[in-house]
């Protein structure tokens, strides 16, 4: 029997979430399996990836074959390179003591690079957050600039009719027949 290591899809429609298992060749994707072996998460930023390591060993010396994605995945973890390290224990090329240094290195470089990658992230919405308030405030200023322009010429347009209103009331009307009497 051909064995796979592939994913499962679960979840809701536009929110997947996938077990990594051990499934037959020939079973359809969501359909029977032999062995649960992790579970991921897309979603989540870096993703979630929790898988048991020995399990995944196990079955990958037992000829499994993983699909691209799991591949990639287990990639990503650790599995193949731990197992690349236990074909050359076996071969006789170094012992455990320095594949298990080597397994603990490559996993500090990993977990070093996964947080300055995190950090970059926090760091780039901040700037992306400030960039945003800093547009905002822009914007309000100029609002509020046009709002007093605006109101600046109503301002002087009721002057300008209070000026107007006040000339005609201190004028006298003058009726027909009389003659303007000047001041002295």
């Amino acid at each position: 029997m051909a064995t796979k290591i592939r994913l499962q899809r679960f979840g809701k429609k536009g929110q997947p979430f996938y077990h990594i298992v051990i499934a037959d060749g020939r079973a359809p994707r969501d359909g029977k399996f032999i062995e649960k072996i992790g579970t991921y998460n897309p979603l989540t930023i870096p993703a979630t990836i929790d898988i048991d390591m020995e399990k995944a060993m196990s079955w990958l010396q037992k000829g499994a074959s993983p699909t691209d994605t799991a591949k990639a995945i287990l990639s990503y973890k650790g599995v193949l390179y731990k197992n690349h390290l236990a074909k050359g224990i076996a071969k006789g090329a170094f012992d455990q003591v320095a594949a298990d240094a080597k397994f603990e290195k490559w996993q500090a470089e990993k977990q070093a690079k996964i947080a300055s990658k995190i950090s970059q992230r926090a760091q780039e919405s901040k700037s992306e957050m400030k960039k945003r308030l800093e547009a905002e405030e822009k914007i309000k200023e100029d609002r509020e600039q046009a709002l007093a322009a605006k109101q600046a010429k109503l301002n002087e347009k009721e002057a300008v009719a209070e000026t107007e209103e006040n000339t005609t009331e201190e004028t006298p009307v003058q009726e027909e027949g009389e003659t303007p009497v000047a001041e002295a």
